[in-house]
């Protein structure tokens, strides 16, 4: 892990630099009160809770605010592994979820496609374009799967 990558992930562990972070980048994390509980090289988990700013009127956690626990989840992961990598691109390009079971507690979304993802941004040369479908699964305290999410993060390495 090169320097940059340690400094990314020394801020997304620290509750009150990633708190500001997400205040300015992604509001919306701040309002749902999404919290990255691990990350590393090779997976990162991210929780979001039901109460009253997750909650939707069916008395479950609204699907975007899923959604949005589930894409930090993947994205926290591409910024680690771009970390000190030199000036890349990267954007959402396909998403897609399904939905399991209802999501009336505290949900924790997983994505551990680390190391496909570093052979995937290490192997990009100058100008070239790369995609991988990240999985977020989003499980309950029991372990039920509660809904996946299938992230397509599309890289474009700078000249």
């Amino acid at each position: 892990m090169n320097t940059a990558a340690k400094k990314y992930l020394s801020r997304m562990n620290n509750p009150l630099i990633f708190w500001w972070a997400m205040l300015f980048k992604l509001p919306s994390a701040v309002f749902w009160r999404l919290k990255v509980t691990k990350l590393d090289m090779d997976q990162c988990e991210v929780t979001i809770p039901y109460f009253w700013r997750s909650q939707n009127p069916f008395n479950s956690i609204y699907f975007a605010a899923l959604a949005g626990a589930a894409e930090l989840s993947t994205g926290a992961l591409c910024q680690l592994s771009l970390a000190g990598k030199g000036k890349f691109s990267m954007l959402v390009v396909d998403f897609r979820a399904e939905y399991h079971k209802k999501a009336n507690q505290k949900i924790t979304f997983r994505c551990d496609q680390g190391k496909v993802l570093n052979e995937l941004i290490d192997g990009l040369k100058p100008n070239e374009t790369g995609k991988l479908t990240m999985i977020s699964t989003g499980t309950n305290p029991s372990g039920e799967v509660v809904a996946k999410f299938f992230v397509t993060w599309s890289f474009k390495r700078k000249s």
